[in-house]
């Protein structure tokens, strides 16, 4: 007889390993023996010149064989699949319906489970009917009588909103215009809840307020006359509102502009009004020889006024030459307007950096910051006075036909004059 060994050989099956006795070894050492086949049995090099979808179709991590139909096992937003368990399966049948909505008797029939036969359509709870009010004869003549409106006239358009669930242009469209009078939709409304309010303000309990709708048919029709203007616009008309929207948006931006101006100006002439008390204080203090702890009380000086020098008093050891340093918010311009003023008054640009002369330079520069800007403003507004000096004149002229002279202004002034001076006399 063959052996095991022989036998595995010719079936070509792993094996052979466990023969010959048993030693102390193999128990000690039987867990990392299994981890090695493990490892060795999950690493299988790919072929090379196979892609690795090719690849990942043949084997898995675990050698399974591909699958036959495509499934998917990750779990994800996906719809869960049906468990099929082991019970029975409840019973369906084909059976008659009735749809309570309808009025006709039609008789439908679907499949249901046999556990809910006898009940309700379940859709029936959707068929939400209007609750149309109902009055009595004497209730229209007491109350709801209307010299545009006959009886016969109320009770159709009632009948109508009852059909059709208040859809009033339905209403509108069935309405009998041959027998009755012509009526729009707001006629038919305005007189729907005119009658609705009046009813629940009769019937309602003595001592309460009941919520009435208002219709207001004005407003409706001027709405709708609204929307047909606005629809039944020419080309020209839609080019010539687009033109008016961006002329008004030019000018809210302009104004916007000259709040923007107006505020800066009031700022510099407030810093320019700071620093002219700020030197009568300092004058009259080295007059009457006070100590020179007012400094420390000086009003506070708008950050746009002039020039804010850093402040070194904390950064250790430092020139006082630093001091006189124009900061980086000064612009280029400002720089070459300080230094083209100082060359003509004929002042050192890089004076001899005393404690005082540091203070007068830095003061002085800045004051000339402060009068360069509030002339900017100036030639600004004058700009903007011109500019609106001119558009008067062309409306002026626009309107009259011809430009106003200085003479036929003045003209026009003693003509009003003497006209005043006459009426005044003649009592």
């Amino acid at each position: 007889m063959a052996a095991g060994a022989d036998v595995r050989d010719i079936l070509e099956l792993a094996g052979g390993d466990n023969d010959g006795p048993i030693s102390k070894k193999d128990f000690i050492n039987s867990e990392k023996k299994k981890a090695k086949k493990t490892t060795e049995t999950l690493t299988f090099k790919r072929p090379e010149g196979m892609h690795r979808e090719v690849y990942a179709l043949l084997y898995s991590d675990k050698k399974d064989a591909p699958p036959l139909l495509p499934s998917d096992t990750t779990q994800g937003y996906r719809t869960v699949k049906a468990k099929l368990g082991c019970k029975r399966v409840r019973p369906w049948k084909w059976m008659p319906f009735t749809n309570p909505a309808r009025r006709d008797g039609a008789v439908f029939h679907h499949w249901r489970r046999m556990a809910e036969e006898g009940k309700d359509y379940p859709f029936a709870r959707f068929n939400k009917a209007v609750q149309v009010p109902v009055y009595s004869e004497q209730e229209y003549q007491m109350y709801l009588h209307d010299d545009g409106w006959t009886k016969a006239e109320t009770d159709h358009l009632f009948d109508l909103c009852k059909r059709f669930d208040l859809r009033f242009i339905v209403v509108h469209d069935r309405y009998d215009h041959q027998q009755y009078r012509k009526r729009s939709t707001e006629d038919l409304k305005e007189r729907y809840y005119n009658i609705c309010g009046k009813l629940t303000k009769v019937r309602a309990a003595t001592g309460t307020e009941p919520k009435m709708y208002v219709f207001d048919a004005g407003h409706e029709r001027r709405r709708k006359e609204q929307l047909e203007r606005l629809f039944n616009r020419t080309p020209d008309q839609v080019a010539e509102e687009e033109y008016l929207m961006q002329e008004l948006r030019k000018m809210e931006s302009r104004k916007k502009d000259r709040e923007k101006k107006a505020q800066d100006l009031q700022k510099l002439i407030t810093a320019a009004d700071t620093n002219t008390e700020m030197r009568r204080a300092e004058r009259k203090a080295t007059k009457k020889k006070l100590p020179l702890k007012r400094e420390m009380e000086k009003p506070t000086v708008p950050e746009t006024a002039g020039i804010k020098f850093p402040d070194f008093k904390s950064a250790g050891v430092t020139l006082r030459s630093q001091r006189m340093k124009l900061p980086s918010s000064v612009g280029q311009k400002k720089i070459k307007a300080i230094d083209q003023i100082l060359t003509e008054r004929e002042v050192d640009l890089n004076p001899m950096p005393t404690e005082e002369i540091v203070q007068m330079f830095n003061e002085l520069r800045s004051d000339l910051v402060l009068v360069y800007e509030l002339k900017q403003a100036h030639g600004n507004c004058e700009y903007e006075q011109q500019m609106l000096r001119h558009r008067l004149e062309e409306q002026i002229i626009d309107v009259v036909g011809a430009p106003l002279t200085p003479n036929s202004r003045k003209r026009r002034e003693s003509a009003s004059s003497s006209s005043s001076i006459k009426k005044v006399k003649k009592p």
